[in-house]
């Protein structure tokens, strides 16, 4: 069981590691010769190796994610990255920090707690860079209404992307309307804020019959994607959880898989499964993919 973000963090900077070695030694072979296969570490593959990146992004992926003061040196993939920082100990001077980095470098986003939004907006107003939050993070345990102050709140804090955490307990009761009325409660308000809503169903710790209501009742609401796991629970993405997330809702959705990814392998099997985007969800590095 993963519960400690840092510890988090370091597996996805692996992941993104071994992804792009696998990448660099296929290239390398097919010319005959290993002499450029890239070398980075410590999560520091989309700022030294921007050529394999590039590769990894022509082969689909959509979004790329670093963590603080992980630099990319080709603006083209910085454009790709959620420039992220969740941990619950993240100061002002850190979060300030990861602005000026998205700033400088043009990053898609930066997705930090709540409590960190407006400082974000500020910091980032006469900029591209969006700004997501998350909302009943990371239990999903708090009533509809209190999910839908949070996320008004962090609309008129400046948020553009809400990231939500369903009622787990009530998915579990078989209680279908209050999910429902969870997910819409946050849908409705996100939407008249004109931001979009990436529903966590927490696959882990449902059934498949529960994983595919859920996924349907996310549909339903209107939100953009349905995400696997927190990364807080006692499991991450699979490609069966994918697989069956996607079929729940079909080709235009987003399917965000999250949680626990070891290899390139595992990346390659849950893009082909359905994912648009791949990652963890509470850590720094996120590799969404997308046709």
């Amino acid at each position: 069981m993963i519960t400690d973000p840092e510890t988090v963090e370091q597996l996805v900077e692996r992941i993104t590691h071994q992804v792009l070695v696998a990448l660099s030694e296929e290239q390398a072979h097919a010319a005959g010769s290993l002499e450029h296969v890239c070398s980075c570490k410590d999560g520091q593959c989309s700022r030294d190796c921007a050529d394999n990146v590039r590769a990894v992004v022509a082969a689909g992926a959509a979004r790329i994610t670093s963590g603080l003061g992980i630099i990319p040196k080709d603006a083209n993939v910085a454009a790709l990255i959620d420039h992220t920082l969740l941990k619950p100990d993240a100061s002002e001077a850190q979060i300030a920090q990861l602005c000026h980095e998205a700033r400088k470098y043009n990053f898609a986003s930066v997705c930090v707690n709540p409590t960190h939004v407006k400082l974000c907006t500020q910091l980032l107003s006469d900029t591209a860079v969006r700004v997501c939050t998350v909302v009943g993070f990371p239990l999903g345990a708090t009533p509809p209404e209190v999910k839908s102050y949070e996320t008004q709140r962090a609309i008129n804090d400046g948020a553009t992307e809400i990231d939500m955490v369903i009622n787990i307990g009530a998915m579990k009761s078989k209680d279908y309307l209050q999910v429902a009325q969870d997910i819409a409660a946050v849908v409705e308000t996100a939407h008249s804020g004109d931001a979009i809503v990436k529903v966590i169903i927490e696959a882990a710790l449902l059934t498949d019959e529960e994983k595919a209501i859920a996924s349907k009742l996310s549909k339903e609401a209107g939100a953009e994607f349905v995400k696997t796991s927190t990364g807080f629970a006692s499991g991450g993405a699979t490609v069966h959880d994918v697989a069956l997330m996607r079929h729940a809702i079909g080709p235009k959705m987003g399917v965000k898989a999250a949680g626990g990814i070891k290899s390139y392998a595992d990346v390659k099997k849950l893009i082909e499964a359905g994912a648009t985007r791949v990652g963890a969800s509470a850590s720094i590095k996120i590799v969404a993919g997308a046709p």
